[in-house]
């Protein structure tokens, strides 16, 4: 119910001026009479403008894409783990085909009074997206902080692992192991991450090995086991000796298109995957990966929140993080045959 200025200014004894201040969020009113103003709307029985809805403040939204790949559950559990020690619980969202869109878990947290959100690997990782569902929620004054994804024009904490140092890493790994051609298995190009994975793989083939025709070596698929399957035989037909990968799942499906095109893994064709997932090195071959910093980046991200929430918001910039290669059984010594 629309709110009228003057059955609340005579409700809470105030003008209708101080009412509309209150309603307005501008400054110069009183805590008390600001109080006042906010019961009188209560009991009157008005819908507070959502600005000023009270929060469930021991509540905070998670939004994830999915829980199969075990890099989002290894993120979820240590941001769990660092707002339970500030008496924060987080309501977890997971985003399934054809289930609860990333909107939709919005809507139901903002129903919930959630006292901020924090998103791994959103919308805000597609370049296409509109940004307005996030430039609404700074409107409300909702503290949030976005992981791995980046976009101009959104007034919050962006944390990110940095994808062009990731390639660096694999590439010269590689390279050192005398291998010449080399593809790059990512996901669909629309996303930042997989943007700055081809801008850095494309960097590094030109200084590693003064190669500037790299655009056959790009697969783009999806980021899952039978992405990387596919992937990875295109690249074998191609000629490849190693493949890097955006995700381990990825390098688990070139593995097995690796051997199912008779190739021995690494003595034929070396994979290199990306996270260093949880189990990650149990596989056969366990796999050289490129490791996410998950600890470090959900742990800034959980302090960036809270400095929010606190009313003390971090300076606005993108925080990258520097990866680090693990070097296990998945990647050997180029060819000579």
């Amino acid at each position: 119910m629309k709110a009228r200025l003057a059955d609340i200014a005579a409700h809470a004894d105030v003008s209708e001026a101080t009412v509309s201040r209150v309603l307005n969020g501008k400054p110069g009113v009183a805590e008390s009479t600001r109080e006042a103003v906010l019961t009188s709307l209560d009991i009157l029985g008005y819908d507070r403008p959502s600005r000023l809805r009270r929060k469930t403040a021991d509540l905070v939204g998670l939004i994830v894409p999915e829980l199969t790949n075990p890099i989002f559950p290894a993120f979820a559990q240590i941001i769990e783990t660092a707002l339970a020690r500030h008496q924060f619980t987080p309501v977890l969202c997971t985003q399934v085909p054809g289930g609860v869109n990333e909107d939709e878990y919005v809507q139901m947290l903002l129903d919930h009074g959630v006292a901020g959100i924090i998103y791994i690997s959103g919308q805000h990782a597609d370049v296409t997206t509109d940004i307005e569902r996030y430039t609404s929620l700074r409107e409300r004054e909702l503290p949030i902080v976005l992981v791995n994804g980046y976009q101009e024009g959104i007034d919050a904490p962006f944390i990110s692992n940095d994808d062009v140092a990731s390639m660096e890493l694999a590439l010269t790994h590689l390279v050192q192991l005398g291998h010449t051609q080399i593809g790059l298995a990512v996901g669909p190009e629309r996303f930042v991450p997989v943007i700055r994975k081809v801008d850095g793989f494309r960097a590094s083939m030109r200084n590693l090995l003064g190669r500037d025709d790299v655009e056959e070596l790009i697969e783009r698929t999806m980021f899952s086991v039978e992405g990387g399957d596919t992937a990875g035989a295109r690249l074998i037909e191609k000629g490849c000796t190693a493949v890097v990968c955006g995700s381990d799942l990825m390098a688990l499906g070139a593995i097995r298109a690796g051997r199912r095109a008779g190739k021995q893994v690494p003595g034929d064709f070396s994979v290199v995957g990306y996270d260093d997932s949880p189990l990650i090195a149990f596989t056969d071959p366990p796999l050289t990966t490129v490791r996410q910093s998950v600890q470090a980046m959900a742990e800034a991200a959980v302090r960036a929140l809270l400095d929010e929430i606190a009313g003390e918001p971090s300076p606005r910039a993108e925080y990258v993080f520097r990866p680090e290669l693990v070097v296990r059984a998945s990647t050997g010594a180029a060819p000579t045959r």
